[in-house]
């Protein structure tokens, strides 16, 4: 079973189209499970208006404003073995699914590339993994993230470690899944896009687009925080398994 993971707010203009380029790849068995932060638009009328059984909205009534708690109670919810994030402002082109899951029975978290495009689906950048320069590593990555959740999928083992998410601000939670799955297992990074990943100026994050507006010292802690996480976590799991 696979469980596809949706953190919705205020998604009403990019909702449906997403949800559809799901729908039309997972099987009859599969889930996706959408948790909305008290959308004040017709983000959950849409959703509710959409006639399908894999379809499971729940409402987060403690909302924090942040993605990363909106999802970790989307993923509390889910039952799959595979499970997949998606953003509620993309799509997912034809092999998404097919390619993920082949792709698991190897690895236990698998990051695609993705073709970066406009509110209106205009191409910016071929390769979201050319532009950002992505790879793997935790050093890099605590540093310069490129384990974005639109374009993850991994084995719920992973999901086991990860949870609960650090509180801190300064770490989302598909850099933390991408960081664990990287210091308990095997992670792969497949050049191929599977999504088109929409660029919008009413996008929750940016993701590495554009520059940021922090300035060094709060960069510099950010990291710091990001590395003690890391360094705790690492040393508690080498711990249990001694």
């Amino acid at each position: 079973m696979v469980s596809v993971c949706i953190a919705t707010y205020n998604g009403e203009k990019y909702i449906k189209q997403q949800i559809e380029s799901i729908l039309t790849q997972i099987d009859i068995d599969d889930e996706i499970v959408i948790s909305d932060d008290l959308s004040t638009d017709l983000t959950t009328e849409i959703v509710n208006s959409i006639d399908d059984l894999r379809i499971k909205l729940y409402i987060n009534n403690n909302p924090s404003g942040r993605p990363t708690e909106n999802f970790q109670n989307a993923l509390n919810k889910s039952k799959g073995e595979f499970i997949f994030l998606a953003d509620q402002d993309d799509i997912w082109l034809e092999n998404k699914y097919n390619d993920s899951k082949h792709l698991l029975l190897k690895y236990d978290l698998v990051l695609s590339d993705s073709i970066l495009v406009d509110e209106n689906l205009n191409v910016l950048k071929k390769s979201f993994f050319n532009f950002h320069k992505s790879k793997k590593g935790v050093l890099i990555n605590s540093i310069k993230n490129s384990y974005f959740g639109s374009c993850m999928a991994f084995r719920r083992k992973i999901l086991d470690f990860a949870l609960p998410f650090p509180k801190s601000r300064e770490i989302g939670h598909d850099v933390w899944l991408g960081l664990v799955a990287e210091m308990t297992g095997s992670v792969y990074f497949y050049n191929k896009p599977l999504i088109l990943y929409r660029r919008h100026a009413s996008a929750v994050t940016s993701h590495g687009i554009g520059k940021s507006k922090r300035s060094l010292a709060k960069k510099f802690l950010g990291r710091l925080i990001m590395l003690q996480h890391v360094f705790v976590f690492y040393i508690n799991y080498k711990w249990k398994k001694v």
